[in-house]
């Protein structure tokens, strides 16, 4: 079994579960899994194995003409095709100039080091290959609180500044969005459940997305603008809701 603590209101919690789901699924064929309360349950394998496979599958561009948002493969064991930011309507955070390997890459490197520092909540500077600093996704709600330059009073872009990142919460939602599509609620707001029952993957991706209905908590959580080009986005933090689209 693996159990992860999860904080709901996180968009990058909630989508890094689902993204540890659809790799536990794939060494673990018939696992299931649901959230139970602030935990999050997948009924087979370890944690430790399936990070270790997941640090070490290689990252394979498919487009090599494409250097910044070419569709990858997360090879081993697990043979993923990832390329959901190719949709029109996707929940792309980075713009054109950033490498989409590259920062895969660079979070993958540090996954193992999640594994005796509370997994999501394991944070620090992310680097790549070069040595250079690397910002992340964004798709993690606590650099998405603070991502605003009206919020914070400066913009870290900017000033260059080095923060922390989320590796384990960034790296499998990146996973996770290529089964798991939320909810469009309207332009940049999404929604997400969190489902009770223990469901194979399948369904699972219908009831996260509200297409079938379970009793488990709504969240509702925008991709906002983070810079005033208003180009790089990032996940905010989600707020519960009771289903009404009006809200």
């Amino acid at each position: 079994m693996i159990r992860l603590d999860v904080d709901l209101t996180n968009p990058g919690h909630f989508l890094g579960c689902c993204g540890v789901f659809e790799l536990a699924q794939r060494l673990w064929p018939g696992a299931t899994a649901h959230f139970d309360g602030s935990s999050f349950v997948v009924s087979d394998g370890d944690r430790n194995t399936l990070v270790t496979a997941a640090a070490q599958a290689s990252i394979e561009v498919l487009e090599p003409e494409n250097e910044t948002s070419s569709a990858l493969r997360l090879a081993g064991p697990f043979d993923l095709r990832l390329d959901w930011w190719k949709s029109e309507r996707s929940l792309k955070t980075w713009a054109g100039r950033m490498s989409v390997q590259r920062i895969a890459m660079s979070l993958q490197q540090d996954l193992p080091s999640t594994l005796s520092n509370g997994f999501f909540d394991d944070g620090h500077v992310v680097v790549g290959a070069d040595g250079n600093k690397v910002e992340p996704f964004y798709f993690d709600g606590r650099r998405g609180a603070t991502a605003l330059p009206l919020d914070t009073g400066f913009s870290a872009d900017a000033l260059s500044l080095e923060t922390v990142a989320f590796s384990a919460t960034e790296f499998f939602t990146l996973i996770g969005l290529q089964r798991f599509r939320l909810a469009s609620v309207k332009l940049r707001v999404y929604r997400y459940r969190a489902w009770r029952a223990a469901l194979p993957v399948t369904l699972a991706a219908l009831v996260a997305g509200d297409a079938l209905r379970d009793d488990g908590p709504l969240f509702q959580f925008e991709s906002t603008f983070r810079t005033d080009q208003r180009k790089d986005k990032a996940f905010s933090p989600a707020i519960p809701v009771n289903g009404d689209r009006h809200e």
